[in-house]
């Protein structure tokens, strides 16, 4: 059970990033469709649980040491070789959304205008990678469960205080410029894109994991966890629309409602977590080109750091709506593979 725990905390952590706990991902997949996008949180949800058990027990099954060895199972040598470039350079395009965001936070919360807030978290960024103290980032990862606990909060909150009926919310949802054309294809999308972040940590993890059993029930456990966060999460968002619809950071304007107090910890919470994944999917884009640790790979690594800052120039709310949903439509490719490769094992052991 104890192993099982620590693969979903680790699937949840992956996920539950500086998009997911300031709102914005969950109000253009979801909120923005009103009632009906709560129940793209439940289909979300349940394809979690699938993906991450069957992605774990692959894992496990392969005794896999990196995520080229599922991928390479799953889609074959030459699909497989597509779908590793895909997750490699989307680790480059998450980099630039948390430089983003970065800025984003630092303007709303503390008014240092967007560009010099993203400036400076890729300074930190970079010199963080090019120094490898990675000792820092497991430090700053332990942040997560106060930002769960901070967020859920948070949300309650918001529906306890909602000054619209959910019929008047739901009429006002309608007018919002959604992240996809259908609740059904956004609670997709939201899934597809993820997963490609998530396929290298829960091979990873599934991989390390003593048995297949251990690595099958953490998939599951992760997966319900984050199906009952965005369900809380959006129903949190969706009984404040009036006021938080148009905010980069819709969940940092309820906290600071509270509390100003409670505002600030939850700023630099997600600041924090912000850091840990921007550290994290810059440290993987250079190391998958570059030998890591070499000074090539710290000049490399400040070159992409360099060029992901003036990605985030086009700003926090533009990238969320156009660089996921992009990943997200390449990424039905990767699910398609995970449920056929799922039923093909599944037939082999009838056989």
């Amino acid at each position: 059970m104890k192993e099982s725990l620590k693969i979903a905390g680790a699937f949840v952590g992956v996920i539950v990033g500086a998009g997911f706990a300031s709102g914005r991902e969950l109000l253009l997949m979801f909120v923005d469709f009103g009632v009906w996008g709560l129940l793209g949180a439940v289909v979300s949800a349940s394809l979690f649980i699938f993906l991450g058990m069957a992605l774990a027990g692959m894992g496990s099954r392969l005794r896999a040491s990196s995520h080229k060895d599922v991928v390479n199972a799953l889609c074959g040598r030459y699909l497989g070789a597509f779908v590793d470039l895909m997750i490699t350079f989307f680790m480059f395009a998450v980099t630039v959304v948390m430089l983003a965001g970065g800025g984003a936070l630092l303007e709303q919360q503390f008014g240092i205008p967007a560009l010099f807030g993203s400036l400076a978290v890729t300074v930190i960024v970079v010199a963080i990678v090019c120094l490898d103290v990675q000792k820092v980032i497991g430090m700053i990862g332990a942040a997560t469960p106060l930002l769960i606990l901070t967020a859920v909060a948070v949300a309650l909150y918001g529906v306890a205080t909602r000054g619209l009926s959910f019929g008047e919310l739901d009429q006002l949802a309608s007018q919002q410029d959604a992240g996809a054309s259908h609740w059904l294809l956004g609670a997709l999308l939201y899934v597809s894109y993820n997963i490609v972040a998530g396929v290298p940590f829960l091979s990873i993890m599934g991989g390390t994991a003593k048995t297949e059993k251990h690595a099958i029930w953490g998939g599951i456990f992760g997966g319900a966890l984050l199906g009952v966060l965005m369900l809380v999460m959006s129903l949190g968002l969706l009984s404040r629309l009036d006021s938080v619809a148009d905010l980069p950071m819709p969940m940092l304007s309820i906290a600071t409602e509270i509390s100003p107090v409670l505002g600030l910890v939850m700023a630099v919470v997600i600041f924090l977590m912000i850091l840990n994944t921007a550290v994290g999917t810059l440290y993987s884009f250079s190391a998958r080109l570059l030998p890591a640790g070499t000074r090539t790979f710290r000049i490399g690594s400040a070159a992409a750091g360099a060029l992901a800052f003036v990605g985030s120039l086009v700003g926090f709310v533009s990238l969320v709506g156009q660089v996921y949903p992009l990943f997200g439509y390449l990424g039905f490719l990767l699910i398609g593979a995970v449920v056929l490769g799922w039923l093909r094992v599944g037939r082999l052991a009838q056989a």
